[in-house]
């Protein structure tokens, strides 16, 4: 439930997000002594089109550790060769504590520094000589909804994968199950006193993938006929196969199959088949394989019940009108 809700509060998310100018951004600008944060503040301030938090860190080190202490919707960082290197910092930050978005400003031009920002780890590079207050603001609004999507999409990535591991593992405890329940059957059949907390035991501490039920000792042909039969289950349903389930219940029955075998067929086809799913969902193949064995045993049942009536009471032909019944 926790996995489905995280990833319902993703999606959500999603489709509510508006892209836009923010109201409010808190940024972080990393500057060195000769070149502050004053000019740009004045120029933030002076553009009403969305209200720009601006606090100022003098040098790496300081930045660094405001990074580490709070959180900004981004950084912007001074790009002065000889005094601070925005590029080796700017890696340093990617392999370290930042994750914000981050972008240079220099006096160079942007087809020279534009692709090694963009290498090092940069959202963007700005031209502080060619760009407009404006347009500042509009580059930090797309970096920040970038990295906000990026969030988004990890946490809905991770939602899923928690999701598919709860299946796989309510898929493993529902083959323990019916590895059990083929083991109490025999048991059955045998009349022996078997110890039933042993069984339970192994069978739960092994995986479908690193376990599997013995082979039924069944044709081969009938093993095939019953793996093509449950993969054309799980896509389409029982809506055209009635027929085809009900002569398959009538070769089981003919032949004197059990219902221990038919399941030790179903489970063996069935961990073939969950084996082969890999990182894929196993919610659907599940149910329709319990459906599809709970329609063979119907057949199954019905079969040997059909044939156990007429051993018990076998059909007698009716004389025809005028011949008496023989003395």
């Amino acid at each position: 439930m926790n996995a489905l809700a995280a990833q319902v509060d993703s999606v959500s998310a999603l489709e509510n997000f508006e892209p836009g100018l923010p109201d409010r951004m808190r940024i972080l600008y990393i500057a060195t002594t000769q070149r502050t944060g004053d000019w740009l503040a004045k120029a933030l301030a002076a553009d009403s089109a969305s209200e720009v938090e601006l606090e100022e860190a003098i040098g790496s080190m300081a930045g660094m550790a405001r990074l580490r202490e709070e959180l900004f919707d981004a950084v912007l960082v001074s790009h002065q060769p000889g005094e601070l290197d925005a590029l080796e910092l700017i890696e340093g930050y990617r392999t370290g504590v930042a994750d914000a978005p981050l972008i240079v400003l220099g006096t160079e031009s942007e087809q020279e520094m534009r692709s090694l920002c963009y290498e090092v780890g940069a959202d963007a590079y700005v031209c502080v000589h060619t760009t407009t207050t404006r347009n500042l603001i509009w580059i930090l609004a797309r970096a920040i909804e970038r990295h906000e999507l990026i969030r988004q999409n990890q946490r809905l990535t991770q939602a899923q994968q928690r999701r598919l591991h709860q299946e796989h593992e309510e898929a493993a405890r529902l083959l323990d199950q019916q590895r059990v329940l083929i083991d109490d059957l025999k048991t059955l059949q045998s009349g022996s006193d078997l110890d039933e907390s042993f069984e339970w035991e192994s069978s739960a501490s092994r995986s479908p993938l690193t376990a599997r039920v013995d082979r039924p000792d069944l044709p081969t042909e009938l093993i095939d006929h019953y793996r093509e039969l449950l993969r054309t289950y799980v896509i389409m349903g029982s809506g055209n196969l009635v027929g085809e389930l009900s002569r398959l219940a009538g070769l089981l029955t003919s032949v004197g199959v059990t219902a221990r075998e038919t399941m030790q067929l179903h489970l063996y086809v069935l961990e073939e088949l969950v084996q082969g799913l890999g990182a894929r969902s196993t919610r659907h193949v599940m149910t329709r394989a319990d459906l599809l064995v709970l329609e063979i045993m119907i057949h199954l049942a019905e079969g040997y019940r059909i044939r156990y009536v007429q051993r018990v009471e076998p059909y007698v032909q009716p004389m025809l009108p005028g011949f008496d019944s023989p003395a």
